[in-house]
């Protein structure tokens, strides 16, 4: 049982070791396409180009971890055929990220937007990991570039002049509220400290969280702005801001014991009971209910996802990891990315851990697309025991 911070350390294998010193690099990250700055004078209508589905915001829109499928432990190969970056000798993340591999926005080509097929004729990605709410905001407003990209509200503007837009989807919020770092606290703790993080995280979450949601309404004015601009009215196109799932599940559905280092080192989950169980029933439903309230004073849809990867989670019982004579499947592995460290620290790159992967990105664009055959109301999307994405299903909310 974890005591509360102190000296006392706790004695970590040379692995783990590993699994920590990555962990305390770990940034939670989020991925968009490099566009012009919009022009001055904006259409008296709205264009009537292709229809377009866009996306904008962080890691969890962006198609972050699209690489794997599913987790295996190891370092050579194909990481028993769950790394689609392999091509029989390297890897080449580029395959999957194609040119934000090297910038680290990260969009795959399995993000939610180009998942959902049947929403419009050209599905835009334009989100890029890492991204904060500042990052969305028009440069003309205090909007800031990211990573080489101008501001998304920015791109959007020529994506709006030249394509009939009519789905935006929104991820944003987690970083500002500091994800990465509570990540990075919690496995500290969970290796050398023998302590929860919960109690300092959840203060950490209550600090930021005002600002953290002024800044996902703005986003949302922000993009209204740019619309309006563009010669659309609000009746012309939907906007849905989405929320965050869980890559964690309860301490009552972790596979591995508390004990010892199979969370750490081979399942890649290293989070002590305590701080699971707040991360899942806590703190993801407490950042959900307060993007829903934003979503409500905005008059914009709500898409709930803090359930979509139930049973899914990495170290989830429901789940297993692939093996050399078992290879991934999408009814059987894990749907989010595991921790990149301990015996895996030359799998990949770290900002991919915790993140949706390949099975749970077409999942999420499944969830985009049912939203879309709805006119209208908030939903959360769920996933079905044993099926594939096709198996996800909304609920009213």
């Amino acid at each position: 049982m974890p005591e509360n911070r102190s000296s006392l350390t706790r004695s970590a294998p040379r692995l783990a070791r590993r699994l920590l010193a990555a962990a305390f690099a770990l940034p939670l990250t989020v991925a968009g396409l490099a566009v012009a700055a919009p022009a001055a004078a904006a259409p008296a209508a709205v264009p009537s180009g292709p229809t377009a589905s866009v996306a904008l915001g962080d890691s969890y829109i962006s198609g972050e971890a699209g690489r794997w499928m599913g987790n295996a432990a190891g370092t050579s190969g194909s990481r028993n055929g769950t790394d689609r970056a392999w091509n029989g000798t390297s890897a080449d993340p580029s395959v999957v990220y194609g040119a934000t591999a090297a910038s680290g926005c990260d969009r795959s080509d399995v993000a939610e937007v180009l998942g959902a097929s049947t929403v419009a004729q050209n599905r835009i990605d334009l989100a890029c990991s890492g991204a904060v709410t500042a990052n969305v905001f028009r440069a003309a407003n205090g909007g800031q570039s990211f990573k080489g990209e101008a501001p998304q509200a920015d791109q959007l503007a020529t994506v709006a002049r030249q394509n009939n837009v009519k789905l935006i989807t929104l991820s944003i919020g987690g970083n500002d509220l500091g994800f990465g770092s509570i990540i990075s606290d919690c496995v500290q703790d969970y290796l050398i400290w023998y302590s929860y993080c919960h109690g300092s995280a959840q203060s950490s979450i209550d600090s930021r969280m005002p600002a953290a949601m002024a800044g996902v309404g703005k986003a949302i004015d922000e993009i209204r702005a740019v619309m309006t601009a563009a010669g659309y009215a609000q009746s012309d196109y939907r906007l849905v801001l989405q929320s965050y799932p869980s890559p964690i599940p309860r301490s009552a559905e972790m596979r591995y014991p508390e004990s010892g280092w199979s969370r750490s080192d081979t399942g890649g989950c290293p989070f002590w009971d305590g701080d699971a169980d707040w991360a899942r029933d806590s703190m993801v439903p407490q950042i959900s209910g307060a993007l829903a309230g934003v979503a409500a004073t905005k008059g914009v849809q709500f898409l709930d996802l803090s359930d979509m990867l139930q049973g899914r989670e990495v170290c989830s019982t429901a789940t297993r990891q692939p093996t050399a004579s078992s290879g991934p499947s999408a009814t059987t592995s894990e749907w989010a990315r595991f921790l990149d460290g301990g015996l895996n620290t030359t799998q990949g790159v770290l900002q991919e851990s915790m993140h949706p992967n390949y099975y749970g990105q077409l999942a999420l664009g499944r969830c985009l697309t049912l939203v879309w055959a709805q006119s209208g109301g908030n939903y959360a999307c769920r996933n079905t025991a044993g099926k594939d994405a096709s198996g996800m299903y909304l609920t009213a909310r």
